[in-house]
């Protein structure tokens, strides 16, 4: 039984796209504002709350010709923002000439990193090239403690990351205007996360206390009941449970404010999702066709909701770029 049906199909929790505001913004935005692509699936960790299940031994890379096409849809229907995930996006050996195509034309361009791979060998010089590129970065760091860190990334993780912020800030990310350093946190378990607002003081208090790091924004991003985080609550007999407590904190003021309402997602073979926990699930979007072929169809149409979308509208809301309510 896949992920999305087994969400779907849990008793005593309604069924999200079933509810009156889900109905309501049913649709995306006429014109919308992000592309966020899927690079790869290949990573150098395996964390505990990953969605898509990266790691060392997964295949999946975006090609060249895939990266030109989505260039190509941006730029034709008018999106704002190029958001890059994985897996590891630095692990796709493409990625600095999509990087470096993406600031030529002028794009916004954000990459999302892991922040442990900017240390490692092979991938020391992606700091500077970053920088040289005005790229902004949206940095994983769980927690601002060593324990919770390891615990969900694995050993040595907090260590690295801290040592590959440093290297940032020396840079000038999160200090200079023109490069911003957002951090992303995650919950270490079954829970929602804190206030974002008191939750971001935290983190800058302790990180530039003990490290003497700085950065922009937190994002904090509720954990979605799929891929490994979805293994570990079923497992441990706590998916029922955690999906009761989503949608006992459903926020109707967090549905308008949907990351899927304003973005298209694009998977490294170039298939078409709503949202990057879409694409984890394979639930492609109501619209045909690859980005390879993708003309000059209209991208309004309706959202693929399921049950994981309560992580999204749960207490403050949740999206890639953090709270939305």
């Amino acid at each position: 039984m896949s992920g999305a049906t087994k969400l779907d199909e849990l008793k005593d929790v309604p069924a999200f796209g079933q509810r009156d505001e889900c109905r309501r913004f049913s649709m995306t935005r006429p014109s919308l504002e992000i592309m966020q692509i899927n690079i790869g699936k290949r990573c150098n960790l395996t964390c505990k709350h990953c969605h898509v299940k990266a790691g060392p031994n997964r295949a999946e890379l975006m090609s060249r010709d895939v990266m030109e096409s989505c260039l190509q849809a941006f730029e034709s229907n008018g999106f704002q923002t190029l958001d890059i995930t994985g897996g590891a996006p630095e692990m796709n050996p493409d990625l600095p000439q999509l990087v470096k195509t993406a600031a030529a034309r002028g794009l916004h361009t954000i990459v999302r990193t892991n922040l442990a791979i900017l240390i490692e060998d092979g991938f020391l010089d992606f700091p500077d090239f970053y920088a040289q590129n005005k790229v902004e970065l949206a940095a994983s760091l769980p927690y601002y403690s060593e324990r919770d860190v390891d615990r969900q990334r694995g050993q040595g993780v907090f260590s690295a990351s801290i040592t590959a912020l440093r290297r940032l800030n020396a840079l000038g990310y999160g200090r200079a205007s023109d490069l911003r350093l957002n951090l992303v946190y995650n919950p270490g378990g079954a829970f929602l996360p804190p206030d974002q607002k008191a939750l971001a003081q935290d983190y800058r208090k302790k990180l530039l206390d003990q490290f003497g790091v700085s950065f922009n924004e937190l994002y904090a991003i509720t954990n979605n009941p799929i891929g490994r985080f979805g293994d570990f609550l079923d497992r441990s007999d706590n998916l029922i449970g955690y999906m009761k407590r989503l949608a006992a904190a459903f926020n109707p003021a967090a549905v308008e404010n949907m990351m899927c309402r304003n973005q298209l997602c694009v998977d490294w073979d170039g298939r078409l999702y709503d949202c990057d926990f879409n694409l984890a699930l394979g639930l492609t979007a109501k619209m045909p066709g690859r980005i390879q072929d993708f003309g000059g169809a209209s991208l309004l149409r309706e959202i693929a909701f399921g049950n994981h979308c309560y992580a999204c509208t749960a207490g403050a809301g949740s999206s890639c770029g953090g709270a939305t309510a």
